[in-house]
């Protein structure tokens, strides 16, 4: 929470707070959104066709044993006789015999690819692996920017593209005023779930057929996030000598195995939903640009995924990589496997929309205090304009330091120059000067307040200064924040500097909290008709009475003044903690 000069001397800093799907809410709106989305899927030139076709998929086979004991019995006892004369048991030598074909057809149906003899990754293959790291790097950069960054933000994000309605009943039907409106008795504390209920009505409605939409978008987004991030370098570095080299297929067939894998799980080329949601994502930061177009640059970028999955497509068609694994790991069953993943974008989903949801009402709750606060600053100033501290942070000094009971101490300072010692002072000061009191330990409580409350004005300045660019701890933090030590000895260097400032703070606010306190219950006892008691009267109250006119009158009114600044200090500093720990 920062200090705000405009009106009040507190702003709310949600919005500096909010999340990615927030921000794209404000600058796209459903709406517009959907239009976007119409256009993209008009211009797309996405085929339907699948970026592993089935021509290339090939069929899964029995083991060997099975195929051994499918073979007619002359076969049989051609590999029995035969495994007399070269010492190997009958099914491995037909092995032999199968593995030998599949190596002779992938060295003639694509050469330059692998060297089944000597079981070597070729040239072709190189450059072929290299072109598809470059083609999935793109979605790299794309993943990075959106799903790595905001995972539940970026599903609830296609859920408004690809569950519009349920979308706008999420978004209007858990709005914390509408909630209210629909619940006017319900207490402030209940709100939030009957919010939620609201939240799981909408959740109700998601039709089987929005749900595997949704399955099918999350399944592409990790198998695309799995190509991404796949370790290219790993098997490129093991051709010692870079694409004119060989490698031997040893080395790397396991991490082949896991690529095959990814590469069979990714058959459906991504919805134009789902990418469109992926650069939105990547455009969000540069949207507040002059002249930016968000339409002219997601066709950009949507021809250029385009390009990078008719790419991925090629490699699946131009390389025999199932083949090539069943002639290296000498296994004619082997055949790729699905990979798991997508399966919780639900829970993800759900979880999303209970986080923001409780945001809201946190955003909203707080907004009413704040709101109520402002009130109680205009009224308690009396309009006066009130000012944050001049080396603490806010929005207007977002270089100052964020020290904990800045804003307690801007109130505090405001109070004592604008209300304390104009008003306050006035009928304190004759009690400090002249008051007779009938008890001697209430006078020494009341000067002890009292001279904390007339110099707290200067212990803030004092402060204050210490802030500044040439005071203790502005030269601290700023040496800190310059530190080339490592992060975490930097952090603690920064953290030690605002500790020690927050510390003084509070010491202040504390001591002002017990100096108002005291002399609240002076002036009470003062005030109060009969005597006895802890705090009593003053022996010459007539004689002030009728020396200053409406002495009384002035006393209540600053003992007011000060029980209302208590509780307004009270309201800052629990807001100013609450900000602290969200």
């Amino acid at each position: 929470m920062n200090v705000d000069r405009r009106g009040t001397g507190i702003y709310s800093d949600d919005m500096a707070e909010m999340d990615t799907l927030e921000r794209l809410v404000n600058r796209l709106s459903l709406e517009e959104r959907h239009k976007m989305f119409e256009k993209l899927r008009s211009l797309s030139t996405l085929p339907g066709e699948n970026l592993y076709p089935a021509a290339e998929e090939p069929a899964e086979e029995p083991g060997l044993d099975a195929q051994y004991g499918r073979l007619p019995w002359y076969y049989r006892l051609y590999y029995f006789i035969l495994s007399f004369f070269k010492g190997k048991a009958p099914q491995q030598i037909f092995l032999d015999s199968r593995i030998a074909k599949l190596g002779r057809r992938i060295d003639l149906e694509y050469p330059r690819f692998y060297d089944s003899q000597g079981a070597l990754l070729l040239e072709e293959f190189y450059r072929l692996l290299a072109s598809l790291k470059e083609e999935a790097r793109f979605f790299f950069d794309a993943l990075d920017a959106s799903v790595n960054r905001d995972r539940g933000g970026f599903f609830a994000f296609l859920g408004s593209l690809e569950m519009a309605e349920v979308h706008r009943r999420l978004e209007a039907e858990t709005e914390p005023q509408r909630v209210r409106e629909r619940n006017p008795a319900l207490p402030e504390a209940e709100l939030r779930q009957a919010a939620l209920r609201a939240m799981e009505e909408a959740f109700g409605t998601i039709t089987e057929a929005q749900r595997s939409v949704m399955y099918q978008n999350a399944r592409s987004l990790y198998c695309l996030k799995e190509l991404a991030s796949f370790l290219y370098d790993r098997i490129l570095l093991a051709f010692s000598g870079g694409e004119n080299q060989s490698c031997s297929i040893n080395v790397v067939k396991d991490m082949l195995g896991s690529l095959n894998n990814i590469l069979f799980s990714l058959k459906a080329p991504p919805s134009v939903a789902l990418l469109e949601s992926l650069f939105i994502f990547i455009l969000q930061e540069r949207s507040v640009e002059p002249g930016f177009d968000h339409g002219q640059e997601l066709q950009r970028l949507l021809r250029r995924a385009e390009g990078a999955l008719a790419n991925i497509r090629n490699f699946n068609r131009r390389l025999p990589l199932t083949l090539i694994l069943r002639c290296g790991n000498r296994d004619m069953s082997y055949t790729p496997r699905q990979i798991s993943g997508g399966e919780d974008w639900y829970a993800v989903y759900r979880d999303y929309w209970r986080r923001y949801i409780g945001s809201r009402f946190s955003a909203y709750l707080k907004d009413r205090r704040y709101r109520e606060l402002r009130e109680a600053y205009h009224a308690f100033f009396h309009g006066l304009e009130p000012s944050p501290l001049e080396y603490a942070l806010s929005e207007a000094r977002p270089e100052g330091l964020p020290v904990t009971g800045a804003l307690s101490l801007a109130f505090l300072l405001n109070f004592h120059t604008l209300i304390f010692m104009p008003v306050i002072n006035a009928c304190l000061l004759p009690m400090a000067a002249d008051g007779e009191f009938i008890r001697k330990e209430n006078r020494a409580e009341f000067t002890g307040g009292y001279n904390d409350l007339a110099k707290l004005g200067q212990d803030i300045l004092n402060l204050d200064g210490k802030m500044a660019p040439d005071g203790i701890y502005g030269e601290r933090y700023a040496q800190a924040r310059q530190d080339m030590s490592s992060l975490p000895v930097k952090r603690r260097k920064i953290q030690l500097v605002l500790e020690d400032a927050s510390e003084e703070a509070q010491a202040i606010i504390e001591r002002t909290k017990a100096a108002i306190e005291s002399t609240v219950n002076v002036m009470t006892g003062i005030l109060k008709k009969e005597g006895g008691g802890k705090y009593d009267s003053l022996s010459n109250m007539a004689a002030l009475e009728a020396k200053i006119p409406n002495f009384k009158a002035m006393l209540e009114d600053s003992r007011d003044r000060l029980k209302e600044a208590l509780r307004i200090l009270g309201n800052v500093a629990g807001l100013e903690a609450e900000s602290l720990s969200a």
